[in-house]
This record gives structure tokens, C-alpha cells and sequence, in this order.
């Protein structure tokens, strides 16, 4: 086959031929496959060819048909296009020729294809006039480059050598027309500056840039099928964009990127076209769904983009934010031959994913980028329901509704098709139902069973949820809760049948089979009146067993009716009742004596009158009784009270003989049989001739004392409460006190008394304390006399008892009933109150506080409340208590205290616990004091309504009332039985800043701060004293113990004097270190740890000095006394060291154990051990003064028996004077120590003279003076040792002689007065000689060698 040349054409046959025999096995090809003409037109090679092909042509017997036969012709040489065309133009047609017996007859010969080759082993073909291309090709016709400039040239065909058609073909009409054609929006940009001409549609360079513009378009996309029009929209600033559109058939991308490489070589380069950059959007053929319509949070949807493209680039969006993979988004693409589709599927979407999503298909080449868009907006809704049933009550036992249940429901705001529906049941009662749905909702019925709802049970909540699903991803539930409630079995018994008399206590207990109730009440039904019992302090509720205890103490008439218990569960009441019926019978305190004291005389009648109100309806059996024996009485009625009365004879057992004083009572009995007594009536018998005083109100002698009642006939409750005392006086009774109550006063104190007793007591108490602020204002006057003091102060006390709603009008009127009572006016009536009815003003205190402890919060508020000396504020601890309980307060005298409670130690109170401080301006200063201590400062109470298991922390900080005032203390009161107390500092540590004592306890009440008036007595003198002897005594001892080193050989050559010098070197010791610490206490000021070390060892080492100095005795009395017996040095040794820090040790550790853990071991400003708290100093004292009364003994012991000694007395010489040395270190050390002590015992006395603290400083300093003089270097041996130490061959001669004559000056011959006393005390007022050789003994000691005398 001849190679391809550059040039091809295609001739288009028309033949006619005509046969007359075929064959049936023949292949017929109608068409002439190909003819090459060289360059040369060699005929010959065109006639071979056609011969060649004639011999393959069979003949059939067909009738004469027409063929099309397609010729194409291949040239080397393009420029013989021209030439071969008019050859075939310019033959005679038709023409007949025979091939292989065929008659065939060319008809006409038309060229309708050209091919020229573009390289690349391509050719561009293209149609000659009057030939089109078929419609199958025109999604592939492009503008081909070698004829791209020729503007009338009709567009090619490219394709890949060889070419196999397919070829032009005769035009009829628009063969590559689509219909009506497309509008493609395009933008390309110029790199040129935008002007704002080409905004403007009517300026020469808008109108030179479209024209010149479209031009080229109309160029270069003439080739496009379909083509109509290209055409400029408009310029946009970006350099210039050019917006334009072209009309054409629906064209494929290469056909327009092939198009737009033409654009620039069609327009001037001036306009600076940028080729990458045609553009085209198509934002109407990409079809974009969502699956479901409806979508809810929680919801899997499916957003599908399809488009007739293909392209595996895809761009998701979301709002203008680029969509990625992730575990909640998935993309998927999926590519056809003509289409391409992507799936994004989200997962629980919620609103967030809200908004507007956009698909982009992109095709993009170096010279086109094609845009499919396609936009959808989203919105995620939340499934809501919108109606269902609401929490709803169940009576378990109830027949109706276990006969039809109750139907729960619920239902969401639309239908959507694939809706379901479920509910689950959750709770301690599992009663279950049945479910149905309908529409968009889900139906669920009870069916109610009494046996799965126990009474143990009651109360509880089973929750119902119903579950609705949209069947995407997304479902709601909702919680109906079902309280299930069951009518409680209650009973309620009695301590008593049905009766009770009056002052009688009772209790009624009521208890219900179901334990979880909500709450208990109590109520008494008194005919038509239905009465609340509100007694907190009365009524004891529990759960498990579920009871409640109603506990009378004082019965009374208000307490008479028919007593309902009921226990509620929300609107569940169970009730039980009883009849309880208080019988009438007199208080003790109602009941009016008459006389109260009173004095008799032998066989004289004496009348004894005991009353009762008149209002009391019960006959009552009254008798007296006088010395157990009873008497009849009468009757009568006086004012508003009911009297009775009988005449007393008394006889005495001797005549003229004085007897004891009689006790008289009257007794009353109800016809229960009750009795009840009154007070004691005193009767004195007294002789005929002693009586001065006589008349009405009774006999008596000269100052006898007699009590009468307080009589108001008038007065609505028929008397007074207390007394008038009568004194015989000059032959008259004269009123010597009146404690009789003012009547205002007394009312009050009735009306108190009854109240606390009322079942209504909480609710009446506002009103009653409204009643007492006005007419304790009103009888101010009255209040002058300590019995109506004293009465107030009662009555505060009852009511206090008694819980009252935190509101601002009854607090305000508590606190200024106590403000009245406790200012200035009245200091002088407490004074007078006190000695008569001694803790009143503690009363007071504990009534205020207790009082503050039972406020309740309204509204989760105490109200602060201020008075003209009280001042109240407080909180309620909630579950939002997150700072500091933080108070402060100040009084109209600009004192100031603070009070802190850190967060921590509120945090552990429980909920709704209150904590309310009460700040006192007045009132510390009619607690007792202890002088000559005075509070010097405000007084705080701060209380909280729960007990707590542990104590409470509390800061508090005070301003000093009186500057000038020293020793602060921080103290409490501290109640005791029957309300006494005192002050007390324990648990407090005190800090004084400036002006200020701040305070910090462990524990609440009531504080203040004690300080002395006394200036402080700790002067220069005193501290130089201390300090300066306490060097000397220190370096006494150093010296002491140097000096027993040196000597220690030549001095401890026997038993006793060995045993002598262990003591007094242990002693020198002890002090040595008891002074060090001593020291110590200088440098540790308010270091409380550090100072309880301190004081352990300080008095350890004090004590183990005087143990020693006891050994030394003890040593001293066994030798004198115990002249036989020898004990081992190593038992004496044990013995003494076991005394001298055994016994010191033990006390010491049991101080500390006993007084630490109550804070009491240590004084509050001084090192030292307590006095004030703990008498711990007693741990010191005791031992001390023991052990100087055993030393002065044992002294007296030694001299007794150096003056007179027995005949059996046989110990040597040396053992003698060590002895006398001995004797001499005890008679002259422990009067020394002793006294140093007495001393020190005297300053602890508050008003103790300076003279005895400067004495105290400078004996107990100078002690290790002492002890290095007398009992060191007065020892004559330990000088003789000393000199010999510097003579040593002097001391060695000495030692060799077997005996010595040693001129000894007596024992205590030396030039100091006490030495010549004692001397001659003993009888030794002269020299002598001794010389002695002592014989062995059986002892070790006692070996046959010289003993040096102890002098």
C-alpha cells in the first residue's frame, strides 16, 4: 500500500450498473474502497487499479439499480487539489464502461470532502459547497487551525489518520441545527484598566470594545452547531471582565475550548485577552434533590447533584464554607458516559446545619473552565411535641380507675409518613398499658392493678416515655410522670383513756402504714371550732415507722376536744381521730396561800386560806394538810376568786419550848381523782413572850420576817403574782419588800404562761409579742422594781421557746422588749434583780439566743432588725451559698465587731439552715464580771438553727471600748444548770491588733472581749532583773559542772560521796537546761505550739531540780538512819535517777494529757502553765512544796542527830563528814528553792505587791548561784581537790601516808553569818583533831584506805 500522502479528497460516484448473473455465495461490497493518484496522474496505475477492481466485482441478476459510491483519493502534494477537482468537474458525463460482464454507467462525479494534515498524524476535513456534515458528527466539528483564518472556509472535522469518513453529504437545509438554540453565558478579562466609560452602553469605548469584541466571538464560534450569534452583555471591574453570551446548539466543551484558542488571534492584542480565562456558568441544568422533604435534628439526610457532564471534580458547599469528609458528612461520585452525579449524605444533622447548599461541577482545560451550578436551601426544624398529657396522680386503690385507666398521649406538630411511635415504663411501680397511634400521635392506656402498688410504695414515681421516631435518624421523647398514691391504713392510740386533768402531760401517738408522706398535722376539733396544733417542740414526726408523737406536757383546757391526725401525700389525706377531755384541776402557780410565812403561838388559832379564779366550773374535794395532817376546810367566794379557808390550832408539844418550823399545804382534788398541791406554807411557831408584833397580818417578834400574798380582788385573774415581806418593827409590821407584780405585768406573764401551753402557739405568738413591746413600753416605770424585771425576763424566756416566722415586725418587737429592759436606766434594777434572783441576766442571754435559733426564713431571708442597743442580721444556707457569712456591725457609740464564717464551714451546714448574729451594746454589762476583768467591747451572739456533729470555726474582731485597757481576752458565755454561767475562754485564741481584738473560736454562743484595768506590771525592772540573773545563774552552773569534771575522782571515793555529787551535778544540770528554756520563751510570742513545748520542758526540768534535791535528802536521812544496811552504789543510783526524771516525767506527761486537749495547759500570754482555767500550776506546786516540807524534815532529822547521836552509830570518819556535807547542802539549798517558789506562788495573786514579782525574779534567777556556792565550792574537799590539782605531787604524797592529821576547821566555820548560826546550833564552836584508820569491811566501799573529810 502506497504511504499517505498531505492532501485527500473523497469523490462522490453516482453508478448505474447493471447485471445479469451472480453468485449466491458471493460477497458484494457496493463500494470502491479507494483510489491513490500519485503526483504524476499516472493514468496507468489509476486503470490498473480500476482493473483490479473490476475483477472482483460479481455480476447478480438484479434488476438495474443506482449506487452512491464514496471514492477517497490521497495526494502527497496539497497544490494538486485545485487540478484534480477541475479534472472532475470538467468530464462528459455520463459514461458507460463493462466491468467483469457488469454495465455500469458513471452518472456524475462530485467532490465533497476535503482533508488537509494538520501533523500529529491528524487532518482537518471539511465540506465543499453544497455538501454539509451529517448530523452524527456535529457535537465534534471544531475550527481547524490551517483554516482558521479564512473567515468563509467552512469548519472541520478533525480526526486520526487513516480517515474512514464519515463524509459530507449533499446539504439539505441545516443539518447540524439542534432546534431552537442555547444561550451560553461566557466571561473572559482583559488585562486592561477598567474605566467607567464601559459602564456606559453609549460611550465610543464601550460601543469600540463590544464591536471589536464580538467580532472576534462571532469568528472564532462561527463553528459551533447551531451556530447563531455571539454577543457582549457587559464589563465588570477585575481589569475588565466581558460578559457575553452565545446562541448556538448545544455545543461539547472541546468544541468551545477549541473556539476560544481563536478568539485572540481574531482581536488586537491591545486589549491584552487573557486565554485561561473563559469562563462558563451554567446554573440551570444540574439537577439537585434532598431526601426526605421534611428534615429534623437528629435526621440522616441526602442531598444528590446530577448533571449531563462528566466530571469527577466536585465541590460541595455549605453557607460558602467548602464541605470535607468527616464522620458526619459523606461524599460519593458516580460518572456515566454523558453524566455525572454526587451524593453528600449527613448524618444527625442538627440546626446548625441550616442553610443554603451548592454543587459545582468543574471541566476545566488550559483555555475553558466550565461551571455546572446548582443551589438548595435546607432548613433543620426540631421535632417538637405539642401536646401530650401532663404529670398526672394515681389513687392505686381506687376502683374507678382500676376499672378504666387513665390514657397518656402525646403527639408532634405534623404527619410525616413514616411517623412510629414507642413508650417504656420506668419506676419502682411497673404498671404497664397498652399503646395505640393515630395520626401524629401515640396513644397509651394504664391498666391500673392495686397489687403492684404496696403501701411501702406510695408516693413514688414511675415515668412514662413516650419515644416518636420520623424514621431518618430523628426522635423525641417525652416524660409523663405517674405518681401512684394509695390510701393510708392510720390509728392513732392514746397514754391516757379518754380524760385528763389539767397539768397532767399526755401523748398521743398516730401511726400510718404508709411511710413516704409528705406531711403530718395535727388538729383539734372543740365543738364547731377546728383548731391547727403548730407546735414544733410538741409534735415528734418519723418516717420509718411512719408516726407521729403529739406530746402535751401541761394540759389545759385549750387542749380538750377531738384530736384528727392526718397524714397527706400532695391532695391524699388518711386521718384517725380520738376524744381527749381535760378535766379541770388548779396549777400549782394559780393556787393563792394565804399567809405564805407566818408565826403561831401555842392553842392560838391561826387562819390558813388557799384561792383559786372563780371561773373554775369543778367542784374540787380541797383539804389542808398541816404536819400530815389533813384538815376540812369552807368556802366562800371573794372578788373574782373562789377562797378556802380553815382555823389551825397549833399546840406545841412542850410549853414555852421553840419547835421547828410547820409546813402547811392545801390539796385539791378533781373528780378524776387527781390531786394537785400547792406551795408550802412556812409556820413558826414562837413563844407568847417574845410576841412585839400582832394585828391582822399575823404576830410576831421583834425583826421577824412574814410573807404575805399579793392580793388585787379587782383584778380579772383574782391576784398578783408574788409576795409583800413584813418586818416587826417598834411593835408594827412595816413592809420591808414588795416583789408583787405591777398588774400589766402580771397579765402578761398569765398570758405568756398560757400561751406556750396553747396548741396554737406559733401562730398567736406575733400578736402576743406586739402586745408585750407596748406595754412593756408603757410600764417603764414599773420596771424600776427587780419583780417586774425579773418578770419580763421570764416571760422572754417562755415565749423564746417557741419558733416564729422571721418577719421584720416580730423580731423588731422581741428585741426592743429586751432593749427596754437592758439600757442604761436599769443597770442599778439588775444589780438589785441579781441578789435577789441570781441568773436573770443569763436568762436573758440564752432567751435572745435561743430565740435567734429558732427563727424560721420567710421567703429565704432573715430580715436585719436594729434596736437602739441590738442590732440582728443573718442568712439562710442554700444550695447557692458560695462566699463567706461576712457581718458587721456597729452600735450608736461607733463600736465596732465583725463576725467571718468562711465558705468551707458553711458548705457543711445542711440546706436551708439559718446562721443569725445578734450584736448587744448594753447587755454584757449586766453579766456577772469577774473583777477585776471588764468587757470592753460589744457583745456577739451568732447561732445556727441545726445542730452540727462538729464545731464551727468563727472570726471575729472587736473594737476596744476603752484603749487604755490591757490583757485582752476572748471569751463566751457559758450557760449552766438552771441558767447560770459565767465566762469562759475556751476554745479562743485572741490577737490584738491596734484598736482591735480579733478572736477566733472554734465553737458559737455568745462572745466578748475581758480586759484588765490593771497597767500592765511587766516593767524594764523586772525584765532586766529576770534576764541579767538568769546569765549569772547560767553561767554559775556551767561553772558547777566544769568544776565536778575536774574533781570528779578525787571526790567520789566512797558511796555517799559519790551518790552526794550525782545529785548535786544532776541538779546543776536540770536547772542548767530548766533556764535555757526558760529562755527560749522570749523569742516565741504568740507561737502557741511552740510555747506548749516550751512549758512541757520548763516544768520537767524545774520539777527534775527538786526530785534531785530529794534524792539528796533521801541519801542523807538513809545514812543517818539506816546506819547497818549498805545498799550498792548501782541500786542508789537507779533508784535516784528513776526519782530524779522518772517521777518528773510521769507528771509532767499526765499535765499535758489532761489539760491540752481542753486548750487549758498553757496561760494565755505567758509560757507557763494555766492557773486561771486548769489550776494545772498545781502540777508544779504540789510536788514542790512536798519535797521542800520532806527536806526541811530530813534537815531537821541531821541536825537533831549530829547534836545528839546514838551509841550505836559506828560509820567513819569520811562517811561522817560527807554526811555533815550533805546535811549542809539540803539546810542550806532547799529553804533557798523553796522560798524562791513561795514567791513565785504569791505573784499569781492578781493585787499582789510588786515587791514579790521583783523578789520572785531575782531569787529564781540567782538559783544557779546558789548552787554553785553551797553546794559546790563550800565543800571543803572539792577546794582541797582544786588546789592539789595544781600540786600533784604534793596530793600524791599525801595519799601514801597510811594515816593523817588534818586540821579541820568545824563543819560550817566560815565568815558568813548563816554559817555561824548553824554552827552553833550544832554545838561545834571549836577546832579539834581527828586521826583514824578505819578497820575493812565486808562492803567494797569500805576498803582499807583513807577517807578524806567532807567539809
Amino acid at each position: 500500500m502506497p504511504s499517505w500522502g498531505t492532501a485527500a479528497l473523497c469523490c462522490l460516484f453516482l453508478l448505474v450498473a447493471e447485471t445479469y448473473q451472480t453468485s449466491q455465495d458471493s460477497d458484494f461490497d457496493p463500494f470502491i474502497q479507494y483510489a491513490q493518484i500519485d503526483s504524476t496522474l499516472e493514468e496507468e496505475r489509476l486503470h490498473s487499479e480500476q482493473q483490479r477492481q473490476k475483477r472482483n466485482v460479481l455480476t447478480f441478476d438484479f434488476p438495474v439499480m443506482e449506487y452512491t459510491v464514496d471514492i477517497e483519493v490521497s495526494l502527497t502534494d496539497s497544490s494538486f487539489l485545485g487540478p484534480i477537482k477541475d479534472y472532475f468537474k470538467n468530464l462528459n458525463l455520463p459514461v458507460s464502461t463493462n466491468f467483469s460482464n457488469v454495465e455500469m454507467t458513471v452518472l456524475s462525479i462530485n467532490v465533497t470532502t476535503v482533508c488537509l494534515t494538520t501533523g500529529e498524524n491528524k487532518s482537518c476535513c471539511s465540506c465543499e459547497s453544497g455538501y454539509a456534515w451529517p448530523r452524527a458528527v456535529c457535537s465534534d466539528l471544531i475550527t481547524c487551525p490551517s483554516v482558521g483564518l479564512a473567515s468563509k472556509q467552512s469548519c472541520g472535522y478533525m480526526k486520526q489518520l487513516p480517515f474512514y469518513g464519515p463524509y459530507c453529504e449533499p446539504q439539505m437545509g441545516d443539518p447540524c441545527g439542534m432546534g431552537e438554540p442555547l444561550v451560553i453565558n461566557m466571561s473572559v478579562r482583559l488585562d486592561t484598566d477598567f474605566t467607567n466609560d464601559l459602564r456606559d452602553s453609549s460611550s465610543q469605548l464601550y460601543k469600540k470594545y463590544k464591536a471589536d469584541l464580538e467580532k472576534a466571538f462571532n469568528e472564532s464560534y462561527r463553528c459551533l452547531p447551531g451556530f447563531v450569534l455571539a454577543t457582549v452583555i457587559s464589563f465588570r471591574p477585575g481589569s475588565v471582565s466581558v460578559n457575553y453570551e452565545v446562541k448556538a446548539a448545544s455545543a461539547t466543551f472541546k468544541q468551545i475550548e477549541n473556539s476560544n484558542r481563536f478568539v485572540p488571534q481574531f482581536l488586537d492584542a491591545s486589549y491584552g485577552l487573557i486565554p485561561t480565562s473563559f469562563t462558563t456558568e451554567i446554573t440551570n441544568q444540574t439537577n439537585f434533590t434532598v431526601s426526605p422533604v421534611d428534615i429534623f435534628e437528629g435526621d440522616t439526610i441526602t442531598l444528590i447533584c446530577e448533571t449531563n457532564i462528566t466530571s469527577e471534580n466536585v465541590t460541595w458547599y455549605h453557607s460558602g464554607q467548602i464541605i470535607s469528609s468527616s464522620n458526619r458528612h459523606s461524599l460519593m461520585i458516580k460518572i456515566t458516559r454523558r453524566t455525572s452525579k454526587t451524593v453528600l449524605k449527613i448524618t444527625e444533622v442538627t440546626a446548625m446545619d441550616s442553610g443554603s447548599y451548592m454543587c459545582i461541577f468543574t471541566n476545566s482545560s488550559l483555555h475553558y473552565k466550565l461551571i455546572y451550578k446548582a443551589n438548595k436551601a435546607i432548613d433543620v426544624s426540631s421535632l417538637h411535641i405539642i401536646s401530650h398529657l401532663n404529670d398526672i396522680d394515681v389513687m392505686c386503690n381506687s376502683p374507678e380507675m382500676q376499672t378504666n385507666g387513665p390514657v397518656l398521649f402525646c403527639c408532634i406538630d405534623r404527619q410525616l409518613p413514616s411517623l412510629t411511635g414507642d413508650w417504656k415504663v420506668n419506676g419502682p411501680i411497673n404498671i404497664t398499658g397498652v399503646s395505640s397511634f393515630t395520626g401524629n400521635c401515640t396513644e397509651y392506656k394504664l391498666k391500673v392493678n392495686a397489687l403492684l402498688c404496696p403501701p411501702e410504695k406510695s408516693g413514688t414515681v414511675t415515668t412514662y416515655t413516650c419515644e416518636l421516631c420520623t424514621g431518618h435518624g430523628a426522635s423525641i421523647s417525652q416524660n409523663i410522670q405517674v405518681t401512684y398514691f394509695r390510701t393510708a391504713h392510720v390509728t392513732i392510740t392514746s397514754s391516757i383513756k379518754t380524760s385528763v386533768s389539767a397539768g397532767r402531760s399526755f401523748h398521743l401517738t398516730c401511726t400510718s402504714n404508709v411511710s413516704n408522706y409528705d406531711s403530718i398535722t395535727w388538729e383539734i376539733q372543740d365543738r364547731n371550732n377546728m383548731k391547727i396544733i403548730d407546735c414544733a417542740t410538741c409534735i415528734n414526726n418519723s418516717k420509718f415507722p411512719a408516726k407521729s408523737v403529739l406530746s402535751v406536757r401541761t394540759a389545759t383546757e385549750d387542749w380538750s376536744g377531738t384530736y384528727i391526725c392526718t397524714f397527706s401525700q400532695k391532695y391524699v389525706n388518711s386521718s384517725a381521730n380520738v376524744t381527749i377531755t381535760v378535766v379541770p384541776l388548779p396549777l400549782k402557780q394559780n393556787i393563792l396561800l394565804d399567809p405564805i410565812m407566818a408565826f403561831i403561838q401555842n392553842n392560838e388559832l391561826q387562819a390558813l386560806k388557799c384561792c383559786i379564779h372563780a371561773k373554775a366550773g369543778e367542784n374540787y374535794d380541797v383539804t389542808f394538810v398541816v404536819q400530815q395532817n389533813e384538815f376540812q376546810v369552807g368556802k366562800k367566794k371573794e372578788g373574782n376568786l373562789l377562797c378556802y379557808y380553815t382555823m389551825y390550832n397549833y399546840t406545841e408539844p412542850k410549853p414555852d419550848s421553840d419547835t421547828s418550823s410547820l409546813q402547811a399545804y392545801c390539796k385539791f382534788v378533781n373528780h378524776m381523782g387527781d390531786e394537785v398541791r400547792s406551795d408550802n406554807i412556812i409556820l413558826k411557831p414562837v413563844s407568847g413572850r417574845k410576841v412585839h408584833c400582832s394585828g391582822s397580818l399575823g404576830i410576831g417578834e421583834q425583826g421577824a420576817k412574814i410573807m404575805k400574798p399579793c392580793t388585787e380582788l379587782n383584778n380579772e385573774d383574782g391576784f398578783n403574782r408574788g409576795n409583800v415581806t413584813y418586818v416587826c418593827s417598834s411593835s408594827s409590821w412595816m413592809v420591808a419588800r414588795n416583789d408583787c407584780l405591777s398588774v400589766p405585768i402580771n397579765n402578761l406573764l398569765l398570758s405568756a404562761e398560757s400561751l406556750v401551753n396553747n396548741p396554737r402557739a406559733r401562730a398567736e405568738l406575733p400578736k402576743y409579742l406586739e402586745v408585750l413591746q407596748r406595754k412593756t413600753a408603757e410600764e417603764q416605770s414599773t420596771l424600776n422594781y427587780p419583780a417586774n424585771l425579773g418578770a419580763i425576763v421570764t416571760i422572754l424566756d417562755l415565749v423564746s421557746s417557741i419558733p416564729v416566722d422571721a418577719k421584720t415586725a416580730s423580731i423588731t418587737n422581741f428585741l426592743s422588749t429586751v432593749d427596754m429592759i437592758v439600757n442604761d436606766s436599769k443597770i442599778e434594777t439588775w444589780e438589785a434583780l441579781d441578789k435577789q434572783q441570781p441568773h436573770k441576766s443569763s436568762l436573758l442571754l440564752l432567751s435572745v439566743e435561743r430565740f435567734s435559733e429558732l427563727l424560721q426564713p420567710v421567703n429565704n431571708t432573715i430580715p436585719p432588725v436594729n434596736t437602739d442597743t441590738i442590732q440582728l442580721d443573718g442568712i439562710v444556707v442554700t444550695e447557692n451559698s458560695k462566699a463567706d457569712y461576712s457581718k458587721k456591725f456597729i452600735s450608736k457609740e461607733n463600736l465596732t465587731v465583725n463576725v467571718l464564717i468562711n465558705e468551707g464551714e458553711i458548705q457543711t451546714l445542711p440546706q436551708n439552715s439559718t446562721i443569725v448574729s445578734v450584736a448587744y451594746s448594753t447587755l454584757g454589762r449586766i453579766l456577772p464580771q469577774s473583777k477585776p476583768m471588764l468587757v470592753n467591747g460589744l457583745l456577739l451572739t451568732t447561732t445556727v438553727s441545726r445542730n452540727r456533729s462538729q464545731n464551727i470555726s468563727i472570726n471575729m474582731t472587736f473594737a476596744k471600748k476603752n484603749a487604755s485597757l490591757k490583757e485582752p481576752q476572748c471569751v463566751f458565755w457559758n450557760f449552766g444548770p438552771n441558767s447560770s454561767g459565767d465566762w469562759n475562754s475556751s476554745g479562743c485564741t485572741p490577737t490584738e491588733v491596734g484598736g482591735d481584738v480579733i478572736c477566733s473560736c472554734s465553737h458559737l454562743t455568745s462572745f466578748s472581749i475581758l480586759m484588765s484595768p490593771d497597767e500592765s506590771r511587766q516593767g524594764s525592772t523586772e525584765d532586766y532583773i529576770t534576764y541579767v540573773g538568769l546569765a549569772i545563774s547560767i553561767l554559775s552552773l556551767v561553772v558547777c559542772i566544769i568544776i565536778e569534771s575536774l574533781v570528779w575522782k578525787y571526790v567520789t571515793n566512797n558511796t555517799t560521796s559519790y551518790m552526794r555529787h550525782v545529785c548535786i551535778l544532776n541538779i546543776a544540770m536540770s536547772l542548767l537546761l530548766a533556764d535555757i528554756w526558760f529562755l527560749v520563751t522570749a523569742s516565741i510570742h504568740n507561737k502557741k505550739h511552740i510555747c506548749t513545748v516550751v512549758t512541757f520542758f520548763i516544768h520537767l526540768f524545774y520539777l527534775s531540780v527538786f526530785f534531785w534535791m530529794l534524792s539528796l535528802g533521801l541519801i542523807l536521812f538513809y545514812r543517818l538512819v539506816f546506819i547497818l544496811h549498805n545498799t550498792s552504789k548501782t541500786t542508789q543510783k537507779v533508784l535516784a535517777f528513776c526519782l530524779g526524771y522518772g517521777c518528773p516525767f510521769v507528771i509532767a506527761v499526765i499535765t499535758i494529757a489532761v489539760t491540752l486537749p481542753r486548750d487549758v495547759y498553757t496561760r494565755k500570754k505567758v509560757c507557763w502553765l494555766n492557773w486561771e482555767d486548769s489550776n494545772a500550776l498545781l502540777a508544779f506546786v504540789v510536788p514542790v512544796l512536798i519535797i521542800v516540807a520532806i527536806n526541811l524534815f530530813i534537815t531537821a532529822v541531821v541536825i537533831i542527830k549530829i547534836l545528839r547521836p546514838t551509841i550505836g552509830d559506828r560509820t567513819n570518819k569520811q562517811e561522817k563528814n560527807s554526811l555533815i556535807q550533805i546535811g549542809k547542802s539540803v539546810a542550806i539549798l532547799t529553804p533557798l528553792l523553796g522560798l524562791t517558789w513561795g514567791f513565785g506562788l504569791a505573784t499569781i495573786i492578781k493585787s499582789s505587791s510588786r515587791a514579790f514579782h521583783i523578789l520572785f525574779a531575782l531569787l529564781n534567777s540567782l538559783q544557779g548561784l546558789f548552787i554553785l556556792v553551797f553546794g559546790t565550792l563550800w565543800d571543803k574537799k572539792i577546794q582541797e581537790a582544786l588546789l592539789k590539782t595544781n600540786s600533784l605531787s604534793r596530793w600524791s604524797s599525801q595519799q601514801t601516808k597510811s594515816t593523817s592529821l588534818i586540821l579541820v576547821t568545824p563543819m560550817f566555820a566560815m565568815s558568813y553569818p548563816f554559817s555561824r548560826t548553824f554552827n552553833n546550833l550544832c554545838g561545834k564552836t571549836g577546832k579539834y583533831r581527828v586521826s583514824s584508820s578505819e578497820p575493812s569491811s565486808s562492803s567494797s566501799e569500805n576498803t582499807s584506805k583513807l577517807y578524806s573529810l567532807l567539809n
